[in-house]
C-alpha cells in the first residue's frame, strides 16, 4: 500500500495500490503513520510522496463509495491537514496525472515537483459533488482565482506545462521531463528547508469575474457548478479554516441531491459496463489494425471516420461510385472540421487521410482484421454480404454488423463462423455519438466479444452489450417511447408541445426533433418490413402518412416540422396540423387538453417498463446498462440518471396509479401498461 525508503535524508514514499493509487483508508491511514513517525526521525530532513507510472493518484477509491471507510479517520480532509501541517518540507513528485482528492492531496504538500506531461484536475462537478479536501480553497491560491474557477466548475483538467506557465502560479516548484521525476524531486527535497502552505496565501478577490461564473453556473440544470462557484469564492473573503468550513458545507448538501446521486450512479454503471458474464477479465483480445467498412453512406462514412480518428487502417468499401464519393467528402469534411477547431493539426489529419482506402471492390476483405457491414436494412441484402465476406476474409478476422433492428442470429448463419460474428450497433453520427451496442449472438464466441469491447474502447466508445432481439436495447425501447409520443398527438397534443415538454424535464432533444434528424423513412422501411413478414406490432398510421407526403425529416426540408431554407431548426408546419387533424377524424377521436405532465409520465414510464422487459428477457444484463444506453445515445439527461434510474426513483404506489390510469386510454385495452 505505501512503500518507503530512505535517500540521503530524504524519505520516498512510493503510493501503491493499483490502478491508479485511489486514496483508500488504507493507503491514508499509512501516509498518516508515516508522516507522524518520519517528523520525528533526525534521519531525515524531508519526505517525498509519489505515486505510480500509471498516476500520481486519481483521488477517492471508488471501490469505498458508500462505503463506511470513504469516511472513516483519517478521511481525506484530516490528512491533507496534517500533510500540510508537517514541520519537514513535503514534496508531491506528480506523474501522468493527479485528479480529485489527488490533486487536493498534492497540494496539501509544501511544494510539487510534476512531470510537463502530467494532468491535474479536480473532476468532482461531473459526479454532481464539490472537491471536498480543501481543492477549492488550496488551488485558488495556487493558481489565481480564475484558473481556479474554470478547472473546478468545468472539471476539465490542464497539463502540468501549461499550469506552470501562469504568472505568479505556487503550484508547480519545477516542471521536469517525465523520466526525471523522481531524481529532480528528490533532489529539490534536499535543496529546501522551507514548509510553504498554501492555505496562507491570499486570493484576490474579483467580484465581476464570480458574478459571470455564478450566472454561467445557474443556468444549468443541476446544482453543483453554482455551489463549486460559491465554494470558490469562499476562498476570497474569510479565513482558510471558515473557507474549509464553507467547502464541506457546500459538499454535504450536494452528496444528498437527486442530481449528485444520479450522477454518480451514472459514473458508477459506465464502470460496471465491461464486466460480462462469460467473458473472463483475462480472455484474450485479437489485434485489430486494419478495419475494413462495407457501405459508405452516413453510417458507414461515419463508422470509418470513427476508425481513422483512432489511428486505425481503413477500407472504405461501396460498389456506387456516387455514394462513395459522397462518403470520402464527409471523412474528408469531418477531418477538416478537427483541424479548423484546433483538434487536429493539418499534418496529422493528412496522416490519418492517408490510412484511408477506397475501393469500389471487396478484395481488401482479405486483409482485414475486423469487417463492419453497415448497408441498407435488409435481411437478405445482409445476408448475401455476409456470405462474401465468409469467402473472403482470412481466418480470425471479426465480421461485424451494424445492424439496428435486424436479427444477428440469422446475419451469422450465413456464414460457416457464426462464432465470428458479432453486432457492432453505431448511432449517428458514428464518428461523434459515444454509444456502441456490442450485441452478442448465440454463438458469439468470448474472444470475439472480448476484443469488439477492446476495439470500441479504442475508437472512444462507451460499450453496452446486447443480446438479439428486434431492436436490441436502444431500438426496441424507443419505438415504444415513439409509440406514445403518437398516441399522444391522436388524443389532442401537438409534436412541439410533446418536445417541449420532454425537453424542459431535460431530454436533449424531444421525439418528433429527434426522429426528423433521423430520417423519418429509416422506420417506415422498418414497419414495412415487417408488415411483409407479419411480425409488425402494431400499425403507425399517422408516421406513414407523413413518409408518404414525402415528409422524411431534415434531410428532404420537411418531416414533422417545416425545415425552411436547409436550416436545421424546424419550425411547426401547417400542413402537418392538417394530416393530423385528418387523421383524428378518421379514428373518431375527440381530442382534449394534454398537459406536460402527462406527456413526460407517458414518455418515460414507456422506456422504464419496457426496460424492465428487456432485463427479464435476458436481453440487458444490467439496468444501469440501459441507462448508458439513453444516456449516451439518445440524449437523456446525464443528472437524471437514465430511464430505469428514474423509474427506480418513482413511489411505487404513485407508478401503480400512473400505469393504471394509461391503461385505460383507447390504444391500450389489456395492453402496454
Amino acid at each position: 500500500m505505501l512503500n518507503e525508503r530512505i535517500e540521503q535524508g530524504v524519505a520516498l514514499l512510493t503510493m501503491d495500490n493499483p490502478p491508479v493509487n485511489g486514496l483508500s483508508l488504507a493507503l491514508r491511514q499509512a501516509l498518516w503513520e508515516a508522516i507522524e513517525r518520519l517528523e520525528q526521525d533526525g534521519s531525515v530532513r524531508a519526505i517525498v510522496i509519489q505515486g505510480s507510472e500509471r498516476a500520481f493518484s486519481g483521488g477517492a477509491d471508488i471501490r469505498e463509495f458508500g462505503q463506511p471507510s470513504a469516511l472513516a479517520e483519517p478521511n481525506l480532509p484530516q490528512l491533507t491537514q496534517r500533510i500540510e501541517a508537517c514541520t519537514k518540507p513535503v514534496v508531491a513528485a506528480v506523474g501522468q496525472l493527479a485528479l480529485g482528492g489527488g490533486l487536493e492531496l498534492a497540494l496539501a504538500c509544501h511544494h510539487r515537483v510534476v512531470a510537463d506531461s502530467a494532468s491535474l484536475g479536480l473532476p468532482e462537478v461531473a459526479i454532481g459533488l464539490l472537491p471536498g479536501a480543501g481543492g477549492t480553497q488550496r488551488l485558488p491560491r495556487a493558481v489565481g482565482l480564475a484558473t481556479a474557477l474554470q478547472m473546478i466548475t468545468s472539471g476539465t483538467p490542464m497539463k502540468a506545462a501549461k499550469l506552470a506557465a501562469l504568472p505568479g502560479q505556487a503550484l508547480i516548484a519545477r516542471c521536469v521531463p517525465a523520466a526525471e521525476l523522481v531524481e529532480q524531486a528528490l533532489e529539490f527535497a534536499r535543496g529546501t528547508m522551507d514548509c510553504p502552505k498554501l492555505s496562507e496565501r491570499s486570493v484576490a478577490p474579483d467580484d465581476a469575474l464570480l458574478n459571470a461564473a455564478r450566472a454561467k453556473a445557474a443556468a444549468l440544470a443541476y446544482p453543483a457548478p453554482l455551489a463549486c462557484v460559491e465554494a470558490v469564492a469562499a476562498s476570497t473573503d474569510r479565513p482558510f479554516a471558515e473557507g474549509l468550513k464553507a467547502e464541506r458545507a457546500g459538499f454535504e448538501r450536494l452528496m444528498a441531491t437527486p442530481e449528485g446521486r444520479a450522477l454518480r450512479h451514472a459514473f458508477f454503471a459506465e464502470r460496471a459496463a465491461g464486466k460480462v458474464p462469460g467473458v473472463a477479465a483475462d480472455t484474450a483480445t485479437r489485434a485489430i489494425r486494419r478495419v475494413a467498412v462495407i457501405g459508405a453512406g452516413t453510417m458507414g462514412s461515419g463508422i470509418a471516420t470513427a476508425c481513422l480518428m483512432a489511428g486505425l487502417s481503413v477500407d472504405l468499401i461501396e460498389p456506387q461510385p456516387e455514394q462513395l464519393e459522397r462518403g470520402l467528402k464527409a471523412i474528408d469534411k469531418h477531418l477538416g472540421a478537427q483541424v479548423d477547431k484546433g483538434r487536429l493539426s493539418e499534418d496529422k489529419a493528412a496522416k490519418l487521410r492517408s490510412q484511408l482506402r477506397a475501393s469500389l471492390e471487396d478484395a481488401a476483405l482479405a486483409e482485414a482484421d475486423l469487417v463492419i457491414e453497415a448497408v441498407y436494412e435488409e435481411l437478405a441484402l445482409k445476408q448475401r454480404i455476409f456470405q462474401r465476406m465468409d469467402a473472403l476474409c482470412r481466418p480470425g478476422c471479426i465480421l461485424a454488423s451494424n445492424t439496428s433492428t435486424l436479427d444477428l442470429n440469422a446475419i451469422a448463419s450465413a456464414t460457416a463462423r457464426p462464432q465470428e460474428v458479432v453486432g457492432l450497433h453505431f448511432f449517428s453520427p458514428a464518428a461523434v455519438m459515444k454509444l456502441l451496442e456490442v450485441v452478442r449472438g448465440s454463438a458469439t464466441s468470448p474472444e470475439v466479444l472480448a476484443s469488439s469491447l477492446a476495439f470500441g474502447k479504442r475508437i472512444g466508445k462507451v460499450c453496452v452489450v446486447a443480446g438479439v432481439c428486434d431492436g436490441f436495447i436502444g431500438n426496441r425501447m424507443i419505438e415504444r417511447y415513439f409509440e406514445q409520443a403518437l398516441f399522444l398527438l391522436d388524443e389532442g397534443a401537438s409534436p412541439q408541445q410533446v418536445d417541449a415538454a420532454i425537453e424542459a424535464w431535460g431530454f436533449a432533444m424531444g421525439p418528433f426533433r429527434m426522429i426528423d434528424m433521423a430520417g423519418n423513412d429509416v422506420s417506415w422501411r422498418i414497419r414495412q418490413e415487417r408488415a411483409k413478414a407479419g411480425t409488425l406490432r402494431r400499425a403507425q398510421p399517422l408516421a406513414d402518412a407523413l413518409c408518404e407526403a414525402g415528409r422524411y425529416g431534415q434531410k428532404s426540408g420537411a418531416g414533422w416540422y417545416d425545415y425552411p431554407g436547409g436550416t436545421r431548426l424546424g419550425v411547426p408546419s401547417g400542413k402537418v396540423e392538417a394530416l393530423i387533424a385528418s387523421h383524428r377524424s378518421r379514428l373518431g377521436r375527440v381530442v382534449r387538453v394534454v398537459d406536460d405532465q402527462e406527456i413526460c409520465d407517458r414518455l418515460l414510464l414507456a422506456l422504464g417498463l419496457e426496460g424492465e422487459r428487456l432485463l427479464a428477457e435476458g436481453i440487458a444484463l444490467r439496468a444501469s446498462d440501459i441507462d448508458l444506453v439513453y444516456l449516451h445515445g439518445y440524449g437523456f439527461p446525464r443528472w437524471k440518471g437514465g430511464p430505469m434510474f428514474e423509474l427506480m426513483q418513482r413511489d411505487p404506489a404513485e407508478r401503480a396509479a400512473l400505469q393504471a390510469r394509461f391503461a385505460a386510454t383507447p390504444h391500450e385495452p389489456g395492453g402496454f401498461w
